[in-house]
């Protein structure tokens, strides 16, 4: 999974002075920063000067993976996502820009308006950075925003998607379409809903997956980079409603097959967030087809384990 370029927490900060947002172009950290609070209409918009710079870190990043995603999962960046042949895979905005499954993710990017961040590089940051909602619960990676929390199963890591909302990731590696970035084998990255043409679980999980898939292993529209060499079909799994938390969802799995590398299974799941009135969630999965990547299953227990979450960072 690859992980999409993106406003990510700074990996280089150290908790004093104000926090700090670092741009990230996709395969390296920039020297471009600005406040954690500055508003921008979306997580991947760009920064105002033209080009890149290595980071002041030496570019240190991560890639694909579901780039839920590529969402940017301070564990793992989309790795390439949103949150299995993840760059990281991101979600997005317009039924697009998010965490991508480029099982990465650890920075997938938010359903509607973001994007999984990097698979690898944004998801590997701590989880106790300044827009992680406070807990001391290792189990599991918050996502205040939305109301809700994800699991961290055995093997797996817990950090932020790009959009400020929750990731896990498991391992990464080079991605086979472009190993100077980094895959993850699998992520999935939540982030709030917004976006979309369609106003209900069903219909955001079946306008997303598309997208996913193709954030996740196909092509980032963004740098044009094809973390897996871009997707050659897909074959839909599964397509049915879901409890999650308490809530009636829907999600919608795709097989896709790349052109280089392992394929990959992708997963749009959309519901109503059990505890923020008036707001969709859209958790994107991505997992490698690989016997070195986590078992489809996996992808059941991260649904299952999703909870409701109380406003002091722990579940209800």
């Amino acid at each position: 999974m690859n992980t999409p370029p993106g406003w990510y927490p700074d990996p280089g900060y150290t908790g004093h002075g104000p926090a700090l947002h670092r741009w990230w172009d996709g395969a390296t950290w920039t020297e471009y920063t600005r406040s954690a609070g500055t508003p921008a209409d979306s997580p991947f918009s760009p920064p105002p000067a033209p080009g890149y710079a290595p980071g002041p870190d030496g570019g240190q990043g991560n890639g694909r993976g579901p780039r839920v995603a590529v969402l940017a999962l301070s564990v793992g960046a989309v790795i390439a996502a949103i949150i299995g042949g993840i760059v990281l895979l991101g979600d997005s905005g317009d039924g697009g820009e998010g965490d991508r499954a480029n099982p990465l993710p650890t920075a997938p990017a938010p359903p509607g308006d973001g994007g999984d961040a990097p698979s690898d590089a944004p998801s590997d940051l701590p989880t106790d950075g300044p827009s992680a909602a406070p807990t001391d619960d290792p189990s599991i990676a918050p996502d205040a925003a939305s109301g809700i929390s994800l699991p961290v199963l055995t093997g797996w890591q817990a950090g932020r998607s790009s959009a400020g909302g929750a990731g896990v990731t498991t391992s990464r590696y080079p991605c086979p379409g472009d190993p100077s970035t980094e895959c993850v084998r699998g992520g999935a990255f939540s982030r709030t809903a917004s976006g979309f043409k369609a106003d209900t679980a069903k219909g955001i999980a079946e306008e997303d997956i598309a997208q996913n898939a193709e954030e996740s292993y196909g092509t980032d529209e963004d740098t044009e980079r094809k973390a897996y060499g871009g997707i050659s079909s897909h074959k839909r799994l599964k397509e049915e409603a879901v409890d999650v938390a308490g809530e009636e969802g829907f999600l919608v799995r795709w097989k896709v097959t790349t052109k280089k590398g392992d394929d990959g299974y992708v997963q749009s799941l959309a519901f109503p967030s059990p505890t923020v009135p008036d707001t969709m969630v859209l958790v994107r999965f991505g997992f490698d087809v690989s016997d070195k990547a986590p078992p489809l299953g996996d992808m059941d227990k991260i649904v299952e384990g999703i909870e409701a979450l109380a406003g002091d960072g722990r579940t209800i």
